[in-house]
């Protein structure tokens, strides 16, 4: 199955649009990334990812992946060093319950829909948008195998 077939493109587009309306109040950079299936350990793979989309390169080093293994109903939220230093014990909690519930019903797309938009909430209390703030990553969903 071709994993990019997963969600439409109508879902595609709903997600790009939470990622920018999401930074749109945060300088957090937000990415989703969805496979078909993840042989490693789901957290493992998502840092490798996390590595691989160059989340780790960004000037406040606010960088979260969504990392979704569709076949294996796993997924992961990672967030950088910058944020992780900053957020309190459960931060992610919260928001994985959220999608966990919607994936649960089979609403993935509003799922990460609904979860990326807490993210950018939640985050603009730490990384506020500043004026002269700019994309750092590329809000398009990216494909793994």
């Amino acid at each position: 199955m071709d994993i990019s077939k997963f969600i439409n493109k109508d879902q595609q587009a709903l997600i790009v649009k939470a990622i920018n309306e999401a930074e749109n109040s945060t300088s957090g950079e937000i990415r989703v990334h969805l496979e078909s299936s993840c042989k490693a350990d789901v957290l493992d793979r998502a840092t490798y990812i996390f590595k691989k989309l160059k989340m780790h390169k960004t000037a406040l080093r606010n960088g979260v992946l969504i990392y979704l293994s569709v076949h294996d109903r796993q997924f992961a939220i990672l967030g950088d060093v910058g944020i992780n230093i900053k957020v309190p014990e459960g931060f992610w909690d919260q928001i994985k319950d959220l999608m966990i519930e919607k994936f649960s019903k089979g609403e993935i797309a509003i799922g990460l829909n609904d979860g990326i938009l807490m993210i950018g909430e939640k985050l603009k209390t730490f990384f506020p948008i500043a004026h002269d703030d700019i994309n750092e990553l590329s809000n398009e969903i990216s494909f793994g195998a």
